[in-house]
C-alpha cells in the first residue's frame, strides 16, 4: 500500500514539474545557451562582466524576452 501512495505521489509530482516546464516555453529552444560564448559568460563570465559582455550579450539576444518585475509589498 505504501509503494502505491509512493508511485502515485510521484506521478503527480512529475506531471506537474512537466506542466510548468511546457508553459514556461522551455520546450520552444532547441538548446539553453544561444551559443558557447553565452555558455562561457553564464558558467564563468558573470563574475567579471564588461561593457564588452553587455553588448554581446544585446547583438546576440542572449536573455531572450524581457519580463517585467512584479512589484512585492
Amino acid at each position: 500500500m505504501k509503494k502505491i501512495l509512493l508511485i502515485a505521489v510521484l506521478c503527480f509530482f512529475l506531471s506537474g514539474c512537466g506542466q510548468a516546464a511546457r508553459e514556461s516555453g522551455f520546450y520552444e529552444h532547441d538548446s539553453i545557451y544561444k551559443d558557447w560564448s553565452h555558455l562561457w559568460f553564464s558558467w564563468v563570465g558573470y563574475k567579471n562582466a564588461t561593457a564588452e559582455d553587455a553588448k554581446k550579450s544585446e547583438t546576440d539576444k542572449w536573455w531572450g524576452t524581457e519580463v517585467a518585475p512584479r512589484e512585492t509589498k
